[in-house]
């Protein structure tokens, strides 16, 4: 055969005229799911009208779906807006009267006077550190038993307990406060009373366990101190499904490569789940230390109020919300209300701050 009559070749040396014929047929067969999509487009098949669809026009129930979550959005943010901004406008006139000004706001700590318009003396300090003083004191008691708690839940507990064990601790978080105010004063208070004064006696005149003139007394327990404890039994079931929910989210992976390596049961929860779900304890603490700023019920009834912070844990103690509660028959003068007014508002920059945090944490 002469060289012209020959056939052509493709990039294997075998004859090619038929196979380059037949390449677009076998890709197009073959081909990536884009490509037979698009060809699919041209036939008018349900795959092109699905992408048509999803490409340009949203659905109705995705436009109103939209909607109501923007609207609930931005109506959280407003609410939020406007308690703060109705606070500062409240607190501008009382400020405006105090004798000691702005910076006595912060640094008078004697008893509130508010019911002489003019000269209306009130500060914060004792507020401030009776509040941080009996906030730390129940993050103190309730985050390692809340860690213990979460830790039993996810990783000890029979399968078979987690889900009752869990809705009892749950359930502490719906017992109204009042009620506990009521145990604490009526009950572990009084229990507690003869610990006290032992401690008192052991530990003599250091100033955590100190006692003055106008203390209240070891019988009644009604002290910083008490208010403490019912106020970690009140953040626990939050600290402790915080913790729960992220420690069962723990790789399996990770536990599982160290139970390989022939880690015990407590060393697989110090080396993979307490460091993968540290982060989310930390932020549980911090809601919970949220809900303590603003309790006000149980430390009403628990704590005894007290003009003067002098640090003792037994001593008495009053806290921006119990403050606020204490004053209630000021509030008929819109400026004598205006100054327990400004105190709920560091309160409520307090408590913003802590839930920042928190959810940094978490974000983190």
């Amino acid at each position: 055969m002469a060289d012209n009559d020959m056939p052509a070749t493709g990039h294997d040396g075998r004859g090619a005229g038929p196979a380059t014929q037949t390449d677009p047929v076998v890709q197009h067969s073959t081909g990536s799911p884009v490509q037979n999509g698009q060809d699919q487009a041209t036939t008018g098949t349900p795959i092109a009208d699905e992408a048509n669809t999803t490409a340009g026009v949203k659905r109705p129930g995705d436009r109103v779906f939209e909607f109501l979550s923007t609207v609930s959005a931005a109506l959280i943010t407003v609410l939020v807006a406007a308690v703060g901004i109705f606070l500062l406008l409240q607190a501008i006139p009382p400020l405006a009267r105090n004798e000691n000004g702005l910076l006595g706001f912060f640094t008078y700590g004697g008893p509130w006077s508010t019911a002489d318009l003019e000269n209306m003396k009130f500060g914060i300090p004792n507020l401030f550190f009776s509040t941080i003083t009996i906030s730390l004191i129940a993050l103190i008691i309730a985050m390692p038993i809340a860690l213990g708690i979460a830790l039993f839940l996810s990783n000890y507990a029979p399968k078979s307990l987690v889900r009752p064990l869990g809705t009892l601790v749950d359930m502490l978080a719906a017992v109204p406060s009042i009620v506990f105010g009521l145990w604490g004063a009526q009950v572990l208070g009084p229990k507690l009373g003869k610990f006290y004064n032992w401690l008192h006696s052991w530990a003599g005149d250091f100033f955590l366990f100190a006692t003055y003139q106008n203390s209240p007394p070891f019988s009644t327990a009604r002290n910083m101190l008490t208010g403490g404890i019912v106020l970690a039994i009140m953040i626990l079931p939050i600290i402790a499904a915080t913790a729960r929910e992220v420690f069962v989210q723990t790789p399996p992976g990770q536990i599982e490569s160290a139970l390989a390596l022939g880690a015990t049961r407590w060393e697989v929860i110090r080396m993979t789940v307490i460091p993968f779900g540290w982060s989310g304890f930390i932020a549980g603490a911090m809601l919970g230390l949220g809900r303590a700023l603003g309790e006000t019920m149980a430390l009403y009834m628990v704590v005894a109020p007290a003009n003067d912070y002098r640090g003792s844990l037994f001593d008495g103690g009053t806290t921006f919300a119990t403050a606020i509660a204490n004053a209630a028959a000021e509030f008929n003068n819109p400026i004598s209300a205006g100054a327990y007014i400004a105190a709920g508002l560091v309160l409520f920059v307090l408590t913003f701050i802590v839930n920042s945090i928190a959810r940094a944490i978490v974000n983190k």
